[in-house]
């Protein structure tokens, strides 16, 4: 069994402040592709280090399995650790890039040659395996630091933003890849980006970090349907969601003199200490209506087209809402540059939060 699970671990750096991780506690399953993520600097890359042993963890445990490692050398701990700057060596062909952990755990020749060729096929390298890595894309080059990650066999990969080097095209479809290979070796990962569209696309479950707390760990679909809180709200979602500062009032959200319809079960939630309400509208839950329909009032700025949608960024003169808002709308020309249109939404596309604590209030 390859589960991995973190009991409180925490890293402190010497001469801070805080703790860059305060204590966490995840369980990843056998098999599971679990991906972390956060903003820059929230604990992500600290955590995965830890479970590879390259930090070192000031307390709490860490479990592979029934195996505890969180104070056995790198080398021990069965894990293959996948680098964002691929960590190729140069003057080696890429069979020797993919072969060298063999060599040196002394796997015999032959065993060495399956391994690498076995390796090669999966990541369709065959042919390149007598070349450098200067003569290799940046999306071959990734290729082969996963190849010297798999002919390893470990318990589990760690993978720290592995595809933050490629261009943007390059990335959609190493990613594919790396999910697709993932899913086929069913070896437990844990995979550490910045990016929420990988995460999204990528993970089993995503873990939400913030100042090296876990905010929600939860499957995509379920994060985006359901954040737990403001944190999770803003970071995932690309465009993000837009959030409305709003008075709570007889079971309705105030934006101004905008009422904005909420379910049922968070106006539940009103009273004296839910006064200060926020809330968020995913940009394609908006609906265009009319001017005398009583929609939000919205001045184009910008209109992105996308080829079958597009979406139109604009302000809002009425207080609380954000600087930018943003609306998906299906179809071509529905909205050009300094036009004022109206929109509404419907309560069961309206999330509901405190904006004190951050806490959802919606069911």
């Amino acid at each position: 069994m390859a589960t991995v699970t973190f009991e409180k671990a925490q890293r402190w750096y010497p001469g801070a402040d805080k703790p860059a991780v305060p204590g966490i506690d995840l369980e990843i399953g056998d098999g599971e592709f679990m991906v972390l993520v956060g903003p820059s600097g929230c604990g992500k890359s600290t955590t995965l280090r830890m479970l590879a042993g390259l930090e070192e963890v000031n307390s709490g445990k860490i479990y592979i399995g029934d195996r505890e490692i969180t104070n056995m050398p790198p080398k021990d701990r069965d894990i293959a650790m996948v680098f964002q700057n691929y960590a190729l060596y140069p003057h080696m062909t890429v069979a020797d890039n993919m072969a060298f952990a063999l060599k040196m755990a002394k796997v015999p020749v032959e065993e060495r040659k399956q391994r690498v060729a076995e390796a090669a096929r999966i990541l369709q390298l065959t042919d390149y395996l007598d070349r450098k890595p200067k003569a290799l894309s940046g999306g071959q080059r990734q290729r082969v630091a996963m190849g010297r990650a798999i002919v390893r066999a470990p318990q589990v990969f760690c993978m720290d933003e592995p595809l933050s080097n490629l261009d943007a095209k390059m990335r959609v479809a190493t990613r594919t890849d790396i999910a697709k290979l993932q899913a086929d070796l069913g070896v437990t990962t844990v995979y550490v980006t910045h990016d929420q569209i990988e995460a999204m696309t990528m993970g089993d479950r995503v873990a939400v970090m913030n100042f090296g707390v876990l905010q929600q760990v939860d499957t995509p679909l379920k994060l985006y349907d359901k954040p737990v809180n403001l944190f999770v709200a803003g970071f995932i979602g690309s465009p993000a969601m837009n959030l409305l500062k709003a008075k709570a009032s007889d079971g309705q959200a105030k934006i101004g003199n905008y009422t904005v319809p909420v379910d049922p079960g968070a106006a539940a939630k009103f009273g004296p200490q839910h006064t200060n309400i926020t809330v968020g509208v995913r940009p394609e839950s908006w609906r265009v209506v009319s001017a005398a329909e009583g929609g939000l009032p919205v001045t184009v700025t910008v209109v992105e087209e996308l080829g079958a949608d597009e979406f139109v960024y604009g302000t809002c003169d009425v207080e609380g809402t954000p600087g930018n808002i943003i609306i998906r709308v299906s179809g071509r020309g529905s909205a050009h540059k300094g036009d004022t249109i109206h929109v509404t939404t419907d309560p069961k596309d309206v999330h509901v939060f405190d904006t004190e604590t951050g806490e959802r209030l919606s069911d």
